[in-house]
């Protein structure tokens, strides 16, 4: 993508009536529209100045700040100007068509932050963290969105590419000179730094989903046999009658959707059909979907009568295995059981009572903690899921340079998977992208960013 830079003006304050309203002007041709807008000659740069904003004939539109930055030290890296005038909708609008007048055009979405990462103010990964942290619905998330926005992200993301880089001038070598009678590489020693680097490429994976589930959200699907109360449970969790909830097994034919939010983190939850042999056309449809949701779910609540707990063991071989299931036993009011939470090796079981809401609290925790709410503050980075999927895409290219490294003879293969990862890498920050990656991501931003 070929940077531009003519002049580009937004307002950066969300429509509607405020106090006060921010409009942000950035690109070549900046000082020309000065004096005709201010009445002023020039701007002391990263001073406030209190000015009229005119209008083509001389009136004054509104009075209020002007800031101007020069480039390349500004957010955009070019010369960049930002006006607060009073936030009445009108004003605003009358303050761009005088903008457009002397030059400026209206800014597409994201298009400032986009500038950014052209000019070499932020990088990508730092670039994305900006709609995070916007986005942020929690204490957590907007922390986790900072972190990335001041490099934490990126700077792994480095740090790996490092290692891969040293890793590929050993094998390179070996390859240039197998003629040689001479030992360049210890394949024992370039594993082993491999294996390292697999090993810190999977925590900081770890650390980016638990980020992603803070900013996305995440989906759980409720599974389990016919009557056990998954329906139940999402009127509860959701706080609402949203599912039809009645005595006859197969009332949920499809898959319901429900987005709520706990403490301010969004969750998806997903209600499924009873899983069970036999069924009509219809329910065995619903039995389908229920498995289909389940292969994209982030968590499986797995809803069991705990007055037949037995239910369970015959629904789990209906579970896809990669996915992480928590165990609900529900009814509690009726089995005699008391609310509470195990933690086994087989995961998590929650006891709690849909009905009621005994237990439900204990479950909303438990949840919280799955998506991250209590990890320390420096464990958590904003990532989306690209950068999930590259994440895993670079480990599958650094497995297989490890396994071609132990057949001693496959240098060229090994060299080619590590060159591969670092490319995958590197379209985390941007140093390898395409037009069309940039295109979409900067069209998420709202305008004026």
């Amino acid at each position: 993508m070929i940077p531009t830079d003519d002049l580009i003006a937004a307002p950066a304050t969300p429509p509607g009536r405020g106090a006060v309203a921010m409009v942000r002007v950035s690109g070549s041709g900046l000082d020309a529209l000065v004096l005709p807008l201010t009445g002023r000659q020039n701007l002391t740069p990263r001073h406030a100045h209190y000015v009229p904003f005119l209008d083509d004939s001389g009136e004054v539109i509104d009075r209020g700040l002007s800031l101007y930055f020069q480039g390349p030290g500004s957010y955009t890296g070019e010369d960049m100007l930002e006006l607060y005038c009073h936030g009445s909708p009108v004003i605003v609008e009358m303050l761009l068509q005088r903008l457009f007048q002397l030059g400026a055009r209206p800014a597409r979405p994201g298009e400032f932050t986009q500038r950014a990462f052209l000019n070499g103010r932020l990088d990508l990964a730092q670039a994305e963290a900006v709609a995070s942290l916007i986005d942020s619905t929690s204490g957590q998330a907007a922390r986790a969105a900072q972190r990335s926005l001041e490099g934490t992200f990126s700077q792994n993301i480095h740090a790996l590419v490092t290692s891969l880089t040293a890793i590929r001038v050993q094998v390179e070598a070996a390859i240039d000179f197998s003629d040689e009678d001479i030992d360049l590489i210890d394949q024992q020693e370039i594993s082993a730094t491999l294996q390292a680097v697999v090993g810190e490429l999977g925590r900081l994976r770890s650390r980016a989903e638990q980020g992603r589930l803070l900013e996305e959200g995440m989906t759980v699907v409720i599974a389990g046999p016919p009557n056990a109360g998954k329906s139940s449970l999402l009127n509860a969790m959701a706080e609402r009658e949203t599912a039809i909830v009645t005595d006859i097994a197969g009332t949920t034919r499809d898959v319901l959707r429900e987005r709520i939010q706990i403490d301010g983190m969004p969750l998806h939850v997903i209600d499924t059909a009873g899983l069970r042999e036999g069924g009509d056309v219809i329910e065995r449809e619903g039995m389908r979907r229920a498995k289909e949701a389940m292969n994209s779910a982030d968590r499986i609540l797995l809803v069991v009568d705990s007055c037949r707990p037995m239910e369970a063991w015959a629904t789990v071989a209906e579970l896809p295995e990669n996915i992480p299931v928590t165990k609900v036993y529900n009814k509690v009011d009726l089995s005699g059981e008391t609310s509470r939470v195990e933690t086994g090796e087989t995961g998590a079981v929650v006891y709690l009572s849909a009905k009621t809401g005994q237990g439900l609290e204990l479950l909303r925790t438990h949840l919280k903690h799955c998506m991250g709410f209590e990890a320390e503050a420096e464990d958590v980075i904003s990532a989306r899921r690209r950068h999930l999927e590259a994440l895993d895409q670079t480990l599958q290219f650094l497995r297989s340079a490890a396994d071609e490294l132990v057949r001693g003879n496959a240098f060229e293969l090994a060299a080619e998977n590590l060159r591969l990862a670092q490319r995958v890498l590197g379209e985390i920050t941007g140093e390898v992208t395409s037009d069309d990656l940039l295109g979409q991501i900067f069209a998420e931003f709202c305008i004026g960013k």
